[in-house]
Order: C-alpha cells, then sequence, then structure tokens
C-alpha cells in the first residue's frame, strides 16, 4: 500500500525519483526510472533538483486564497530567500560576481514554478529581465554601475517595455525618449494614454528603477527603439516609497492568477535622465546629439537588441513544462489509485485509468509532455551556446529566436491544455485548491500572451519557414528549376490522384497489421510530419508570390487571407522538432526495457498528431483511407501497451508528494480504496451484508 513518509521532504532530498516509487508491472519491459529522470533533467540536472529542494522550504511555497497585498508581501520576502541562497546570481557576469552559467540559470530558474508561479515570475522580472535587459544591452562601464543594485535587490526594477496600444508590436511603442544636448540628457515623455506602459511586473509597489523601452530621437532623427535605465521610485522621507518627478502610474489589482506579481502601469511626462542611461552596447548618442551603432540597418539593430532578451520565452517553455508534469504526476497517481464502477467482478471497481477514454484523456498528453521535454533540452543548449559566448553568430541568434518562439506557444498551450485535462480527469477532487490544479491552471492562463502572444510568436516563425523557403529557391539555378517545376508537377499528380494511396492499400494488402507496422516505423512518422510541413510553407508561399509585385493594400490584404495557414504550418513546425527531439533522446537511452517503452511513448506522439490532422493527410492524398482508418486503431493499441508503465513515466519526473502538495498524489486514495474494499469483504465473509433487491428479481 502506497502511503506518505513521515520524512518525505528529508527523502525526497536524496533521490530524483519520489520517495515512494510504483512498483514495475509485471512482466513485458521494465522501466529505469533514475536514468530514465536524469535523461529528462538533461545537462542541468542538479540545478533543477536544487531548485526542486527550495520547493520543500515551506516558505517557499504558494499559499492558495492569500489576499492581494499579502500574496505580493510573500513573493518578495521570497525573492530575498532565493538571493541568500545565491540562486538568482548564477546568470550574471563575473565580472560582477556572477556565474556565467545562462544555461543553469534558466534551467533552476523554471523549476521555480514548483513551489509558486508567482516566485518563479517575480524573480524573471528582476533577475531575468530587468538584470537581463542591463546586462545584455549595457556595456561594461554600466554593468558596474547598476547590476550590483539589481543582483542583491536593493534596487527592484521593472521591464517597462508592453504599451496599452502595442502589445507585442515593439517596433511601433509610442514612448520617446529625446536627447537635449544643453544639458546632456535624454527626456522620457508618454504622449498618449495608449502609450502607457501597462502590465509591468513590480510597477504597482515594489519597484524603484526600471529598463524603459522607447524610441530615440536626436536630432529630429528617430533611431528606434532603444533601452533606457530609469529611476521610477524614490524614499518619500517616513519610510516609504514614492513616485520620482514626472513618473506616475496605477496598479493592476487582483489578477486571474499570479497574484504575488505587483504588475501596475507607468507613465512618464517629461522625466529627464543622464545620457549615460542609454543601454548602448548597440546604440550610443554623443554629447552633441551624433548617433553611432556597430550595426548599421535599422530593421537588424532593433532585432538583435530584441534577440538579446529571448531568455523569457525560453523560461516560460521550460515551466510549462515543469507544470505540465506536475499536473499529470497528480492524475496518472490519482487515476491509478481512484476505483469506479464494476466490471467483470461484481465486488471490485477497476480503476479510472483501466478505462480506455482515461488514457485517451492522458496518455497521449503524457508523450506530449515528454516530447516538450526533450526539445526544451536542445533549446537550453542552444540558449546557453549562444549567452555563454561559445557560439554567438548572427545566425546562431536568429535561430534561437525562431526556436524560442515555436517552443513557447506549443508548451505554453500543452500546460493549459493538460492541467485542464488533469482536474476533469480528477473530477471534484480536482477542483479542490488543495490539489492545486485550479491554482496552477490560473496561475499559468497568462503564459500564453505575455512575452509574446503565441498566434504573434508563431506568424514570427511562418515568416522565418517562408524567408527560408525563398533562399532555398533562389539559389536553384536554371536547371534546377526546371527540375523543381517537374518534381513539383510529378508530386501533385502524386497525391491529387489515387495513386499513392492505391499504392498504400496494395502495400497494406488488406491487412491492419501491415499498415500499422508501416505507421509505426520512424521513419513513416518523419515523412508524413515533414511533408505536411514542407507542402504547407509551399502553398503559403507559391500563394502570395503576387503580393511581391501589388500594392501595398493589395498585399496586406493578400497576406491576411493566408494568416490562419502560415500560423498552422508554424505550429506543425515545432511539434515536428519536437517529434525529432524525441526520437533524437531515444538513441542516449541504453537500458533495453525503457527504450522500448519510450519508442511506444515516441510513436503514440507522432501517431496522435497524424491522427489530428488526417483530414489534411486525407484531402491532400498523402494517406489512404484505410491507412487512416488504422491510425486511430493503433493508437488504441498504444494506450494499452504504455497503460503499465504510466505511474513509472510520471514518476521520473522526480517529483514526490511533497513536491506536488496535491493531497491526492499521497497514497491516501489508494488507502481509502483498500479500506472500503477490506468492509465490504468482512460484510461478505460475516453473512451481514443486505440481500441486493435485484437478486430477489
Amino acid at each position: 500500500m502506497t502511503t506518505t513518509s513521515t520524512d518525505g521532504p528529508r527523502a525526497a532530498r536524496t533521490s530524483a525519483v519520489p520517495a515512494v516509487p510504483a512498483p514495475p508491472p509485471a512482466g513485458g519491459p521494465r522501466v529505469d526510472v533514475v536514468a530514465l529522470a536524469r535523461l529528462l533533467d538533461g545537462r542541468w540536472a542538479e540545478q533543477r533538483r536544487n531548485a526542486r529542494e527550495l520547493a520543500l522550504d515551506p516558505d517557499m511555497q504558494k499559499i492558495e486564497g492569500l489576499p492581494l497585498a499579502e500574496h505580493r508581501e510573500r513573493a518578495m520576502h521570497q525573492l530575498h530567500l532565493l538571493l541568500e541562497r545565491g540562486e538568482p546570481l548564477r546568470g550574471f557576469p563575473k565580472a560582477v560576481g556572477g556565474g556565467a552559467d545562462p544555461g543553469g540559470n534558466l534551467a533552476g530558474f523554471e523549476e521555480l514554478v514548483v513551489a509558486d508561479p508567482s516566485l518563479q515570475i517575480k524573480a524573471g522580472v528582476q533577475w531575468g529581465l530587468f538584470g537581463s535587459a542591463v546586462a545584455n544591452l549595457g556595456t561594461a562601464e554600466q554593468h558596474a554601475r547598476f547590476l550590483p543594485g539589481i543582483m542583491d535587490l536593493s534596487v527592484p526594477g521593472c521591464f517597462a517595455m508592453t504599451e496599452i496600444g502595442h502589445g507585442s508590436d515593439v517596433a511601433a511603442l509610442g514612448t520617446t525618449a529625446t536627447y537635449d544636448p544643453d544639458t546632456d540628457e535624454f527626456v522620457i515623455h508618454t504622449p498618449v494614454t495608449a502609450a502607457r506602459k501597462e502590465y509591468i511586473g513590480n510597477a504597482a509597489v515594489h519597484g524603484i528603477a526600471a529598463v524603459v523601452f522607447a524610441q530615440l530621437i536626436t536630432r529630429g532623427v528617430n533611431h528606434g527603439v532603444h533601452a533606457f535605465y530609469v529611476p521610477v521610485r524614490e524614499e518619500d522621507g517616513v519610510g516609504g516609497l514614492r513616485y520620482c518627478k514626472g513618473v506616475d502610474g496605477a496598479d493592476d489589482g487582483h489578477k486571474g492568477g499570479l497574484n504575488g506579481v505587483d504588475n501596475g502601469r507607468i507613465w512618464f511626462d517629461h522625466v529627464r535622465v543622464p545620457r549615460t542611461n542609454l543601454l548602448n552596447r548597440y546604440g550610443d548618442v554623443a554629447p552633441d546629439g551624433t548617433y553611432s551603432s556597430p550595426i548599421a540597418s535599422p530593421g537588424r539593430r532593433f532585432f538583435t537588441m530584441l534577440s538579446t532578451l529571448v531568455q523569457g520565452r525560453v523560461s516560460l517553455s521550460g515551466a510549462a513544462v515543469a507544470a505540465a508534469k506536475m499536473a499529470l504526476a497528480v492524475a496518472i497517481r490519482y487515476g491509478t489509485e481512484r476505483r469506479q464502477f464494476t466490471t467483470a467482478d461484481e465486488h471490485e471497481e477497476q480503476v479510472l485509468l483501466d478505462y480506455q477514454q482515461h488514457q485517451r484523456r492522458l496518455l497521449p498528453l503524457l508523450a506530449r509532455t515528454y516530447a516538450a521535454g526533450f526539445a526544451h533540452n536542445e533549446l537550453l543548449e542552444r540558449f546557453h551556446g549562444v549567452f555563454s559566448g561559445e557560439h554567438d553568430t548572427d545566425a546562431d541568434r536568429q535561430d534561437l529566436e525562431t526556436l524560442a518562439a515555436a517552443a513557447k506557444p506549443v508548451n505554453t498551450w500543452l500546460a493549459l491544455e493538460t492541467l485542464q485535462e488533469a482536474r476533469e480527469a480528477c473530477g471534484g477532487a480536482g477542483f479542490i485548491s488543495e490539489n492545486r490544479l485550479t491554482g496552477l491552471r490560473a496561475d499559468m492562463d497568462v503564459y500564453v500572451t505575455f512575452e509574446g502572444d503565441n498566434n504573434v510568436l508563431l506568424q514570427l516563425v511562418g515568416k522565418r519557414l517562408l524567408t527560408d523557403y525563398g533562399k532555398e529557391m533562389a539559389q536553384v539555378d536554371i536547371a534546377g528549376a526546371v527540375r523543381w517545376v517537374a518534381e513539383r508537377a510529378a508530386d501533385m499528380t502524386l497525391h491529387r490522384t489515387p495513386l499513392r494511396r492505391a499504392a498504400q492499400s496494395i502495400r497494406d494488402s488488406g491487412s491492419r497489421a501491415r499498415s500499422a507496422g508501416h505507421l509505426r516505423e520512424a521513419e513513416t512518422q518523419r515523412e508524413l510530419l515533414e511533408d505536411r510541413v514542407e507542402a504547407m510553407v509551399e502553398q503559403i508561399a507559391l500563394a502570395l508570390r503576387p503580393a511581391r509585385k501589388a500594392p501595398p493594400a493589395e498585399a496586406a490584404a493578400l497576406f491576411n487571407s493566408h494568416q490562419h495557414q502560415l500560423i498552422e504550418a508554424a505550429r506543425a513546425h515545432a511539434e515536428l522538432l519536437q517529434w525529432e527531439a524525441f526520437t533524437a533522446a531515444l538513441g542516449q537511452v541504453r537500458d533495453a526495457g525503457t527504450r522500448e517503452v519510450l519508442s511506444t511513448l515516441r510513436d503514440l506522439y507522432g501517431l496522435t498528431l497524424i491522427e489530428k490532422n488526417l483530414a489534411w493527410y486525407l484531402t491532400e492524398g498523402r494517406i489512404s483511407a484505410q491507412r487512416a482508418r488504422t491510425v486511430t486503431s493503433y493508437v488504441d493499441r498504444l494506450l494499452a501497451r504504455l497503460r503499465p508503465h504510466a505511474r513509472l513515466l510520471v514518476d521520473a519526473f522526480g517529483y514526490a508528494p511533497e513536491h506536488l502538495r496535491a493531497t491526492i498524489a499521497t497514497g491516501v486514495e489508494q488507502e481509502r480504496q483498500a479500506e472500503a474494499r477490506d468492509h465490504a469483504r468482512r460484510r461478505r465473509a460475516s453473512g451481514q451484508e443486505p440481500v441486493s433487491e435485484k437478486s430477489l428479481r
């Protein structure tokens, strides 16, 4: 019988897996949970586990239902506790006392969601946005001047980019920073209400300074968006804080989640800051007002500056994966213990996870979460390569920006979907706050829209896919173009007529087993997933070709008419990247049993993606009707194969009951079910059980 250990937190500190792991299934392949946990945690496993250890401290944990003001102060207190442990300093330059370990810093930061998502986001605002903006956009002199106060939390700060009127459209921000050569100062100004900075963390209560993004204007020329270090609050002389002269703001108040973060609105009325407060790594202004930059192109300069701030999207992606893992750990553990309805045995109710529909609800999400986790490990490696300087070229930064823009949407949507499905799968118990699913769902909700709205980010990815397609076609010579036209014509003939589908039917020869065997081959899955992305991108590119010579209004309308297809192509691309990462991770598994189970889980991920898009594969002629029917039937077979391993697969996430802090994930349900069954057996054995009315008929 599974029980909660009295010294659970101590036990959890010594292992990457729960203190009371599930027993291995009888027969069939075995899963090496400890080795699998190491693989899942990736290169920075130690930092992840250290952060999980922090989550065992009651002072670091979220208290559900805490009043707004108390939650905000608790989150601020938690930042100081983090600082005492040295956790936030790992990502800063060694020259100012940091650890110069950007990948390890983010890995640990993502796991703070286990303690309290508000803590994770407030820490992210202070050190991951405010601090990183200074570190990545400032010079060594500015590092020495500004970073110590940011790092030791004596200067709580804001990242003031988003405006009411221009959400994700950073290039169009309305706030201005106009240089005054007579005083050697920039004048920061909010010209209209739409230019007020909105949803800014730390702005409502705690922020003393801000990195403000504004249009840099000097000598009558607008040089685009740049970042400025701007004091926003000062001591009021009686132990409190007040806004600095010319600065004003408002409290956003209670939100749908993350109420430990004091989000607010802030604006400026001709606020003056020294010229040297321009974070000038990529653009500078001389005392006489002359502008200079190491990057000549305004567009490239703008995207280079923004690319230095990509860690926000990377960390949200990782935190979302962690939230999905926690939700599945709760729901699957509960599903292996909770019993409902009798089946073959009239005296024994069946556990929920033995029902096919329950497996359909949770196991595909488990497969997606594994895929997302492996892909995120690769993304984190890329991030570390760029920000450690190991692989920091323009191409590396562009690739990282695109990969982060692809991962953040699919992972944050995964977290929301998983939390909602897990909540429903746990019935009324899932709706009780003590089981955390509703609180996590509320806190994670905004992850899909901050640091870039998910659909906007996928549009960015789609544009990159079109750009790469265009570059590829531009390199094709005349002979190659002729071949491409011929190959495309042949491809259209193949897919728009029954030829390919007929070939599939002949190959399957009426046998579902042969059809399923073909589908479970990695190369078949890869071909189907890649083909969909490539075909969608090509179709959009060809449809948009007339826009090159069309008037601006017609070109914009044509692009808008294909926006949905572009976003869907980008999402398909992101899912392909995750399938490929899952497949690559299989090559690192040495234990045969673990590799067999993970291969089945990878197949489930690939085939559920194909199943979800069967309409496209059928209408585009990529798959026969017979093989399409086989997809669903084979998915059902994979679910049955994975059912015995489900508990072990979530145990490998490394979250003990003390991390999850959900009562239904502690084993109490199994105790209750055992008590009820024992009570029924005793009544039957004693002859005291009343006769059922049905037996009298």
